[in-house]
């Protein structure tokens, strides 16, 4: 039993050390994720988690739970989640008297390898969730913005990019430049075609042959177009080969010609 007590800790241990490094997810949030998982576990196997404390200090790895219980006279117990009697109150603390509220601590181990299981699936789960939410909500009001990501693999029908974040972008075979080839490793700007979020799985969909690529990065390497001297009216695009611009100018002094040399 006792190698069996040792065995079940540092699977907690390791739960932590997974979950309390995640970069994408705020202090207090995965704070709250953390208790609402001990909670949801506490509950099925108490009934109910209202009379339980938990303390969760993913600084350090650690986490403390109480249960707190009221001191009832002997043979008066109705509730033994929520109460406790004289007798076995006294066992603790020889000074209790009835009325009096009791708070021990609990040894999560104690419940065995199956609630350890139930309480990482639960977080893994609630992780996530969690993630695909921050993910999503970083990019769904970012459509039409030139990003960078770096190629991480290249496949048949799409290329497999990363941000930053290590967050995954998707350039489709479709929004590709014909001519262009894709090494692992190298940087590449697109521009953010949509976002999908199906069933909460959320999928940045990335684009280099979009009008709106060619736009983008005429506004940034045009000073011309950010001052607001020109405007681009419309972009007719045959990627890789050539583009036709409209374009009006504002100021008498600007040729708007020069904005045709290179792009395609």
């Amino acid at each position: 039993m006792a190698a069996r007590k040792e065995e079940e800790r540092p699977n907690m241990v390791e739960t932590f050390k997974e979950f309390k490094d995640m970069k994408s997810i705020d202090r207090t949030t995965l704070v709250s994720v953390l208790e609402e998982s001990f909670r949801n576990v506490i509950a099925k196997i108490y009934g109910s988690d209202e009379n339980f404390d938990v303390i969760v200090n993913p600084d350090k790895g650690d986490f403390e739970i109480y249960r707190n219980r009221v001191v009832v006279a002997d043979g008066e117990v109705q509730d033994e989640n929520k109460e406790i009697s004289l007798t076995d109150a006294q066992k603790i603390e020889p000074d209790y008297e009835v009325g009096e509220d009791v708070s021990e601590p609990v040894d999560f181990a104690k419940f065995g390898r199956r609630a350890i299981l139930n309480l990482r699936q639960t977080l893994a789960s609630k992780v996530l969730e969690l993630e695909h939410d921050s993910l999503y909500n970083k990019y769904k009001d970012r459509v039409g913005q030139i990003i960078s990501g770096e190629v991480y693999q290249v496949w048949k029908r799409e290329v497999l990019l990363v941000d930053e974040d290590n967050n995954e972008l998707i350039l489709p075979k479709g929004e590709q430049i014909p001519r262009d080839q894709y090494r692992k490793g190298e940087t590449v700007r697109a521009v953010i075609l949509r976002v999908d979020n199906e069933n909460n799985n959320p999928k940045i969909i990335l684009s280099r042959t979009a009008p709106t690529f060619l736009e983008r990065l005429l506004e940034a390497e045009v000073p011309e177009i950010e001052d607001g001297l020109i405007s681009i009216k419309g972009i007719a695009r045959m990627p890789g080969e050539r583009a036709k611009i409209a374009v009006e100018s504002y100021d008498d002094r600007i040729d708007c010609r020069c904005l045709c040399r290179c792009t395609r």
